[in-house]
């Protein structure tokens, strides 16, 4: 019978160190990738397909989540983590496992098994990374910039860079000051996601940051358009209408 691929992705050594420690109790494993962050994590998984990932969620560059966001295809999961803040979020993301630091042997073991059953039994994530993160809850705090993967490249978009996001079918076109990036992503999550001191939906195809706004004009009956500093003309919804007087004052 094959083993088990595992990678272990952890910015602390000693986290890593204890994977290991207690995966040599297990005969059907092996650990193929061992990363100390989420870019090189993100990259060894894409190239070496490993059946079972340990994975940190608070690391610097690219966390846990976000690494889980951009993924094409996700293997099985098992977050390992201080914070547990994210347990809610790491079982809408179809985790195996949520194993709270510092946890102990037969804890892990347990998650182990539970993973391997699942993964021998095929029944294991057959989904796009994307369509388990669109069922996630609404987070704690609005996020401070958005992730997006294109071809082999992720780029980090800080919010305040963001001008406005335009839906397209099953995935959003962001507009920043840098260009523009297409994500697999709903209206609806973005809404959640961004400030809403910030950004406003304007209309079921578009959000808009508020100070990007220069004036808004009738556009026929009852319809106006939203006039951008950049000159980009979109269009505002009764509702987007309302929610901009509020916002705006007038």
């Amino acid at each position: 019978m094959d083993k088990i691929r595992i990678a272990i992705i952890d910015d602390e050594a000693p986290a890593r160190e204890i994977i290991k420690h207690y995966l040599n109790e297990v005969d059907s494993i092996e650990v193929i990738a061992e990363c100390a962050d989420g870019f090189s994590g993100l990259k060894s998984i894409s190239s070496m397909k490993p059946d079972l990932v340990f994975l940190d969620i608070q690391m610097p560059r690219l966390t846990g989540i976000e690494l889980v966001e951009v993924l094409t295809e996700k293997p099985e999961i098992i977050f390992t983590t201080a914070y547990d803040q994210f347990a809610i979020r790491a079982f809408e993301l179809n985790a195996v496992d949520y194993l709270m630091k510092p946890f102990q042997k037969r804890r892990f073991l347990d998650a182990v098994k539970k993973a391997i059953d699942k993964i021998r039994s095929g029944k294991g994530n057959k989904e796009p990374a994307s369509q388990l993160l669109s069922i996630k809850p609404e987070p704690s705090s609005p996020v401070n910039r958005i992730v997006v993967r294109k071809g082999n490249a992720i780029n980090l978009i800080p919010v305040e860079q963001i001008k406005y996001v335009e839906a397209q079918d099953d995935y959003v076109m962001i507009y920043h000051s840098a260009g523009k990036a297409l994500k697999q992503q709903t209206m609806k999550s973005c809404e959640d996601n961004l400030p809403k001191a910030d950004f406003v939906r304007i209309h079921r195809s578009y959000i808009v940051k508020v100070e990007e706004i220069k004036r808004i004009e009738p556009y026929g009956k009852d319809n106006h358009v939203a006039i951008l500093q950049s000159g980009d003309k979109l269009p505002v919804s009764r509702a987007g209408y309302k929610h901009l007087k509020e916002e705006l004052n007038f």
